[in-house]
């Protein structure tokens, strides 16, 4: 699996009928790659309940990490192997792309591993592909393609030990802190 995906969207035409609005790659509001990283988003929502009125694009404004106040983003990310990305999440997160929410969900204190992260989000996370660690402050689990991880605003990191890209899809909604 690579990225951009193909992306297949739904709506109603003016008489009510449900209709395909949008095929194909979704607009290029890819994260900056930090790391390595690769995150795609596929979708975003500004509410809950959620709008599905109206056929416009709903991906505007640049990447962030945590979805809209309110709402959620649906999101696949591509992690390289530790080996190529860790080098670079050791100096911390990219400094100069403070819109993004990564500066401020970044933990620059935990040892464990440089890419300690944490949102005010539940996040429902798939493994498409490949196998990936998930580290919480204490403890680690594998998870391979298919496994599922629900999130529940945790600090956290994900650690690729492999030699080949882990792609992950995720839905990101947003939470009260914990």
């Amino acid at each position: 699996m690579k990225l951009p995906i193909r992306r297949v969207v739904t709506g109603h035409n003016v008489d009510g009928k449900s209709i395909f609005v949008m095929d194909g790659p979704g607009p290029d509001r890819r994260g900056t790659g930090t790391a390595g990283v690769k995150p795609q988003d596929l979708w975003k929502t500004f509410r809950t309940p959620a709008d599905n009125a109206g056929i416009d694009e709903a991906l505007d404004g640049d990447f962030r990490l945590p979805p809209p106040q309110g709402g959620s983003v649906f999101r696949v990310v591509e992690y390289p192997p530790d080996s190529v990305r860790l080098a670079t999440l050791a100096k911390g997160p990219d400094t100069h792309d403070h819109s993004s929410g990564m500066t401020a969900a970044h933990d620059k204190n935990n040892p464990r591993h440089p890419g300690f992260h944490k949102t005010d989000t539940i996040d429902y996370a798939i493994v498409l592909s490949g196998e990936i660690w998930a580290m919480m402050d204490e403890g680690e689990t594998l998870l391979k393609q298919g496994d599922v991880l629900v999130q529940r605003g945790t600090n956290h990191a994900w650690s690729n030990r492999t030699n080949e890209p882990a792609i992950l899809e995720f839905v990101l909604i947003d939470a009260d802190p914990v």
